[in-house]
């Protein structure tokens, strides 16, 4: 992979300015074709997982977005770290549970790698455990 940080760091503001947006399509534009995208999490959650392919990118948002209370999520990022293709997005997200009204506050780190222009993998990685336990209050 011979991505220059530049074109990383500029695909990844894409990403992130997209995500702000809550703009699942101009999200999964940024994806190459084939990809390597992980969310680990609860198999009660539907949007955890893995997928492979560009066109499974905007269903994982517009499936996980309406589990969260509208205009009540924050996302705190806290620092991009482009290395070539490499990059890590380090933040705080902060949502509230729709179902149990629960709130709760996780650190994640989120890894994308970029080759010619487009986003190859996204792996997600944030506590798990917190976010099954806001699904599940009672």
């Amino acid at each position: 992979m011979a991505t220059d940080t530049q074109t990383s760091r500029t695909v990844a503001e894409k990403f992130v300015e997209r995500l702000g947006r809550q703009d699942p399509d101009g999200i999964q534009e940024l994806f190459a074709e084939e990809i390597d995208w992980h969310v680990p999490g609860s198999d009660a959650l539907p949007w955890t997982g893995r997928r492979t392919r560009r066109e499974e990118v905007a269903p994982y948002f517009t499936t996980m977005w309406p589990h969260f209370a509208h205009g009540r999520s924050k996302v705190v990022l806290e620092r991009v770290i482009v290395d070539g293709g490499d990059v890590m997005l380090l933040a705080n997200f902060t949502h509230t549970v729709v179902a149990s009204g629960k709130e709760f506050t996780t650190p994640a780190a989120m890894h994308l790698v970029v080759d010619d222009g487009r986003i190859v993998r996204m792996h997600l990685y944030e506590d798990t455990l917190t976010v099954d336990e806001a699904f599940n209050a009672g």
